[in-house]
């Protein structure tokens, strides 16, 4: 395998993760052909096929499996490589790609990144927006260099720093106001909107009402906060919604806000990464910023209310 290049291993695992010959090449920034062409010389010098071709999709081989497990261990070392020269150098610079779940990024972005610009001039922040599940993977695959989450995580290899906490609130028809705040039981025989699967979120608010998540439920899910909100709006059910997306979501919504009673539910939010990730020192600086971001966050919108 003496022709073995690591931009070959780039485009490998881009294949891998798109299942597309055209996304792959668009993600690796080359044309199609290119990238078709570079990955045939691969497997001829393996001496084997890497993937199934399809009209559609490709998928990897037996041998590609086994053999997309060790060039994420290569490239993952090798990213860690470039780590490790940017932490011994004085300031923090270049690219740092920072994942967030969606419940969290559309509120706290916009200052963070503020903060992050006026704190580290010379980063290249990239931002990544996804469910928690994946971004762990791609933390894990060396894809982003950390993640701001609600914790716990669980994950051995990524060591988890509590940056703040944050309550739950209720939303609900304004003509409920009158009533009762439900408690957990009540919640259970209400139409409770939740996001769809996949969401931490969700798992937390049925968490909260001691609700079994794999019970069928009958289509009443959103996609975004903003969708649940709306629903609501138009008297679809009630809902729960983290205290740091009221003022956006709830500014162009027919409905009102209502706290529970004591012990509300809440959620932690905090950053994970690799434990082997040089840039531990660094990450936590950035965690620093995080965890201030959200404190100016919670006083603006306070100050809103």
């Amino acid at each position: 395998m003496k022709n073995l290049t690591l931009k070959q291993l780039r485009y490998f695992e881009a294949l891998l993760r798109h299942a597309h010959f055209g996304r792959a090449a668009d993600a690796c920034g080359i044309s199609q052909p290119a990238l078709s062409v570079q990955i045939k010389d691969l497997e001829e010098d393996l001496g084997t096929a890497l993937f199934e071709r399809g009209p559609r999709q490709v998928r990897p081989t037996s041998f590609g499996i086994e053999f997309a497990r060790q060039v994420r261990d290569i490239l993952r070392a090798v990213d860690e490589l470039g780590e490790l020269a940017r932490a011994s150098r004085d300031r923090l610079v270049g690219r740092m790609r920072i994942g967030v779940i969606p419940t969290i990024a559309p509120y706290l972005l916009p200052t963070l990144l503020r903060e992050l610009s006026q704190e580290y001039g010379d980063l290249d922040i990239h931002i990544r927006e996804t469910m928690t599940s994946r971004l762990v993977q791609e933390l894990l695959e060396g894809r982003i260099d950390t993640a701001i989450v609600a914790l716990p995580v669980s994950e051995p290899s990524l060591p988890e720093i509590p940056l703040f906490s944050e309550n739950f609130v209720l939303i609900r028809p304004p003509h409920e106001v009158p009533e009762p705040i439900p408690d957990a039981e009540a919640l259970r025989d209400m139409r409770l909107l939740l996001l769809e699967e996949g969401h931490c979120f969700r798992d937390q608010a049925l968490s909260f009402c001691r609700m079994n998540a794999a019970l069928p439920r009958d289509g009443l899910d959103g996609s975004s906060l903003a969708t649940l909100v709306q629903m609501v709006g138009a008297g679809i059910g009630v809902t729960l919604i983290p205290e740091m997306a009221v003022p956006v979501e709830t500014r162009a919504a027919t409905v009102t806000v209502s706290r529970f009673r004591s012990p509300e539910p809440s959620r932690t939010i905090g950053m994970i990464w690799r434990k082997t990730s040089p840039l531990a020192a660094e990450l936590r600086g950035i965690a620093a910023v995080v965890r201030r971001s959200a404190e100016t966050m919670k006083q603006a919108n306070d100050s809103q209310a």
